[in-house]
């Protein structure tokens, strides 16, 4: 997810190379670090490995993004990148673990959640892409929309209502399918030159995504 947009001056032939070139390396490191979470996440499982006190996710999380902000424009971003990656694999990886013990049919959920995030993005990029629309107006209504579901989120800690949290989940994919567009967009029209922090803004719109359809999922199709 990115939240600035900022549009540099250059001639249309620069301003083209520069973003087809940014574009192929943030896909290139995006796939590369999906892969390397699907391997941490894996090694998660395999171990059995308990999972993190939300203070410590948190603290670690954020750590590791400012991590590959301050980074960024060094050989060592991409070490920061794949350790906030590989980090990110290993409590999904409890995740995944936890419905393919709760649910008899968990790992066809997970396989359900992934292609469906897969097919979600391909087509999303594609439509960005293709069309070239700045989403870049979306940007506040993602923002609210995020917002609201972190405070949904917290208070469903208290009152624990299933319907609140399906509810919150579908919110959640479709803010982060319009993030997909949104930061895409900002790739294709400037707004985001980096490709480190590009990787980092579609990873967690697919990471966050996967997540949400799993839960999805889990609460419409899971067999306890």
């Amino acid at each position: 997810m990115s939240y600035s947009y900022q549009n540099p001056v250059s001639s249309p032939e620069e301003s083209v190379l520069a973003t087809n070139k940014v574009l192929r390396s943030t896909y290139l490191m995006l796939s590369l670090t999906l892969l390397f979470t699907a391997l941490t996440a894996m090694i998660s499982i395999k171990m059995e490995m308990p999972p993190f006190a939300w203070y410590v996710h948190l603290a670690v999380a954020v750590g590791l993004y400012f991590l590959v902000y301050a980074t960024r424009t060094s050989i060592l971003g991409i070490f920061s990148l794949f350790a906030f990656t590989g980090y990110f694999g290993l409590a999904i990886g409890w995740v995944i673990q936890s419905f393919l013990v709760r649910y008899t049919n968990g790992a066809s959920l997970v396989a359900m959640a992934a292609g469906t995030t897969g097919i979600a993005f391909l087509s999303l990029s594609a439509i960005a892409i293709v069309t070239k629309k700045d989403f870049s107006f979306m940007g506040k209504f993602l923002l609210t929309g995020l917002i609201i579901c972190i405070l949904a989120m917290i208070a469903n800690i208290f009152f624990a209502m299933p319907i609140m949290s399906l509810v919150i989940s579908i919110v959640v994919a479709l803010v982060m399918c319009g993030y997909i567009l949104y930061d895409t967009s900002a790739i294709i029209n400037g707004g985001e030159t980096n490709y480190l922090m590009a990787t980092v803004a579609l990873y967690l719109d697919i990471i966050n995504l996967f997540l949400a359809l799993l839960r999805i999922f889990g609460v419409l199709g899971g067999d306890d």
